[in-house]
Order: C-alpha cells, then sequence, then structure tokens
C-alpha cells in the first residue's frame, strides 16, 4: 500500500458536530453585522435610490472614474513589467554562484522587501517633487511605480529564488552533466520549470500591486480611490463612491487571475513546468529532465548512455 500523507487527522463525530455549530454561529454574526452596517448606512441616507443612481450618468464616468480608472491601470501595468524585471534579475543574482553577486542582491532584496509601500512612496513623491524631477504631472507618478516596482520586485525576487530551490537536485545535475555552465542550467533548465510552479503566487502578488496602487491616493496620484473620494465628496455619496471603487478593483483583480489561470493550464499543457513520473507521482528528478535548448536532446536518462 502506498504511504499517504495528510495535513491533520479526519474529525470525528464530535468535532463535525462542533465544527458545524461553530460555521452557523460564524454566519449569523457576518448575518447580523451585515443587518446593523446597512442600518447605519440607511439611517445616514446612504442607500437612498439618489445616491447610487447618480453614479451611472455620464458626468461621473467621465470626469472622475475613467481617468481615475485610467490612471490605476497605468501606474499598475508600468510596475508589474518593472517588478518582473527586477524580480528576475535579482532573483537569479540571488542564485549566482558569484559571491559578491549572491550578498549585493540579498542586501536590495532584504531592504526593499522590509521598507512599507507607503514610507517609499512618501519618500520618493517629496524627493521628486523639492527637484520636480519628472514634471508636476508626473512625480506623483513615478513615486508611485518606483516604489511598487521595489518592493514587489523584492517579493518576486523571493518567489524566484524559493521556486528554483524547490526544484529536484536533479535538474541542475542533468543539465551539467550534459555539458552545461550553472547559468545555463539556471536560465534554461531551472528557471522556466520554476516560474510555472510559482506562477499562483505570482499571480496573487500581481494582485497585490494592482490593489497597493490605491496608496498613490496618500501622496495626490489621481488614480481609482482619489476619483471614488473626489465622487463621494461632490455628490454626497462617499459610501457608494467607495463600494464601486471596490466592485471596480475585484472585477479586475478577478479578471488577471483568471487570464493568469489560462496561461498557466497552457504552460502545463506545453510541458513546461515540473512534470510527474509515470507511475511514481512525483515530479521529475535526475533521471529524467526536459530540456528546452535547441540541438539538446529532450530527454536526458542517465542509463541511457546519452
Amino acid at each position: 500500500m502506498s504511504a499517504q500523507t495528510v495535513l491533520f487527522d479526519a474529525p470525528g463525530p464530535k468535532a463535525r458536530r462542533r465544527h458545524a455549530i461553530l460555521t452557523v454561529i460564524g454566519f449569523a454574526l457576518a448575518a447580523v453585522t451585515a443587518g446593523l452596517v446597512l442600518w447605519k448606512f440607511q439611517a445616514q441616507g446612504q442607500l437612498e435610490p439618489e445616491m447610487w443612481s447618480v453614479l451611472f450618468t455620464p458626468d461621473v464616468w467621465n470626469e472622475y472614474l475613467i481617468p481615475g480608472l485610467i490612471n490605476t491601470l497605468k501606474a499598475a501595468a508600468i510596475s508589474i513589467v518593472l517588478a518582473v524585471i527586477f524580480g528576475l534579475v535579482f532573483g537569479m543574482g540571488r542564485l549566482s554562484h558569484n559571491g559578491p553577486i549572491r550578498w549585493v542582491s540579498g542586501i536590495v532584496v532584504e531592504f526593499f522587501r522590509s521598507v512599507p509601500v507607503l514610507l517609499m512612496m512618501y519618500f520618493f513623491f517629496q524627493l521628486f517633487a523639492f527637484n520636480n524631477y519628472f514634471g508636476t504631472d508626473y512625480n506623483s507618478l513615478a513615486a508611485v511605480v518606483l516604489a511598487l516596482t521595489l518592493y514587489n520586485g523584492s517579493v518576486i525576487a523571493e518567489l524566484v529564488r524559493s521556486g528554483v530551490h524547490g526544484l529536484p537536485s536533479g535538474q541542475s545535475e542533468a543539465g551539467l552533466s550534459i555539458g552545461l555552465t550553472a547559468g545555463q542550467t539556471l536560465r534554461s533548465i531551472q528557471l522556466p520549470q520554476a516560474l510555472t510552479a510559482m506562477l499562483p503566487a505570482l499571480v496573487g502578488q500581481l494582485v497585490v500591486i494592482l490593489k497597493d496602487s490605491a496608496l498613490g491616493t496618500a501622496i495626490t496620484y489621481p488614480e481609482l480611490l482619489q476619483a471614488a473620494k473626489d465622487v463621494g465628496t461632490a455628490y454626497g455619496n462617499v459610501i457608494p463612491a467607495y463600494v464601486l471603487a471596490a466592485a471596480i478593483f475585484i472585477l479586475i483583480n478577478f479578471g488577471l487571475t483568471t487570464l493568469a489561470g489560462r496561461v498557466e493550464r497552457r504552460l502545463n499543457r506545453r510541458g513546461r513546468g515540473p512534470r510527474k513520473v509515470a507511475g511514481g507521482g512525483g515530479v521529475v528528478g535526475a533521471s529524467t529532465v526536459q530540456l528546452p535548448i535547441e540541438g539538446a536532446p529532450s530527454v536526458v536518462s542517465p542509463g541511457s548512455g546519452r
């Protein structure tokens, strides 16, 4: 009989009954809390139909929401591209066999991973605004993008490092056995598989970038949250405006997650990720490794004599 690993013991009758009771209590508390919130909103007139209907007028969308949404997507898109590049470069730097490169990369990653994003936004905005590096219209955008890039790029670098370290050691051994250098093995064999394996975590970090772009409102960047705040101030419907902004963020994040899921399935169908050994249930180890290198054999097996 094959060994099976479980994370916890199966609950017995008493535990299942206790879990059911706690679940009912949790739902009841959530329902009571939601009712109290709605009652408070109703008492303040935030649930009146005219408070919500104004949000769907052309003036609100053309003057506030669409420009704010465009600015949010612009900052997020630039930050995502730069953060991925930053993460790949410094993630590979942390995996380098060259000591100074590895140490410098580690210091950079650990430093920017430890500094709060909002603090970096304040710092860069004050720096750019004082010297007017990018002009009045772009100082806040540059501060938002740079802060998001440095923080999230450092997190992505750690994802790259942990993804490569999570691969079986046979992956690197097989690459070295056919004459590849350590750098070629990392770039051609380990990194493609690690990127596929860490794709769910990477998508989660991209969603964080999109959400953290809302922190730009603290440095007067006119993104979606700031636009919703302006709508609430202009029309006296702060709560409905924030609810609409939250719904827009949820839809965008859901679309990003769905797109990433399709990319992950497509990569798995093409065999770019760690592949399972037939009948073994584990990932490919030293006996078999995919080599996406032109002119190299597609499968290397130490026992094949190749």
